[in-house]
This record gives structure tokens, C-alpha cells and sequence, in this order.
């Protein structure tokens, strides 16, 4: 199978069965964040190890296309064992490793939503808000 071919199926697997879909509970924090300029919309739940600082376990849930969908869970695959500074770290090109193709400029933030809700959320834990 060709390269592009392979992890476009890759995406439809992922977007036709997410991975680590669902709610969590317990939860360490949950956040929501969406693209407006689409509506793709994502959730994700974290529970923190004791160490307050590793990401223990991950689900998500949400509504979007192919490719936000199947970003987010792509990620929530990775995400278990790293730590919140680690997850800071992560940058748009990480994003765009994961799904292993090119993307026009229109399809980018759909790639990186998931990241970004993430990010958000441990900010906001972090936080406290």
C-alpha cells in the first residue's frame, strides 16, 4: 500500500472507531474547546497520576470531521505516561506527524484542535479555573 494511501486509511480507521472515546470518571480536569470556524467540537477527560504531573488516563468525545476526529484519537493514544510539560511542549508539527500527511492550510486547525484543547485544559488546570 502507498504511503499517503496507508495513512489516509489509517484516518478513516481512527475516525470510523475512535480510540479512548468516551467520558471518564474519575477525572482530574475536563476541558472543551471547538474550531469556530467549522464547528468541530472536542472534549477531553484527564486523570492525573498521584504525581500531579503524569497523564494517567485519557478519553474524549466530540463531533467533527475526519480529520479532527481522528487526530484526537490519534493523540489520546499518546498522551497516557506524559507528562503536562511534556503536552506544553507539543507544537503544531507533533499534530501534524500523527496523521502522517499533508494537509491544505484550510484543513490545519482541524489537525491540531485536539492538541490545542489539551493544552488549553492543562492551562486552565493549572490555573485553577
Amino acid at each position: 500500500m502507498q504511503g499517503s494511501k496507508m495513512y489516509q486509511e489509517v484516518i478513516l480507521d481512527h475516525y470510523r472507531n475512535p480510540r479512548r472515546w468516551g467520558r471518564l470518571s474519575p477525572v482530574t480536569f475536563s476541558h472543551t474547546g471547538e474550531n469556530t470556524s467549522c464547528g468541530d467540537e472536542l472534549t477531553f477527560d484527564l486523570r492525573l497520576a498521584e504525581d500531579g504531573e503524569t497523564i494517567e488516563e485519557v478519553t474524549f468525545t466530540g463531533e467533527g470531521c475526519a480529520i479532527s476526529i481522528a487526530s484526537a484519537s490519534l493523540l489520546a493514544e499518546e498522551l497516557p505516561g506524559m507528562t503536562l510539560s511534556e503536552v506544553r511542549d507539543l507544537d503544531r508539527e507533533d499534530a501534524l506527524d500523527l496523521l502522517g500527511i499533508e494537509l491544505t492550510p484550510m484543513r490545519v486547525p482541524c489537525a491540531v484542535l485536539a492538541e490545542k484543547v489539551v493544552q488549553d485544559g492543562i492551562e486552565s488546570h493549572e490555573e485553577g479555573t
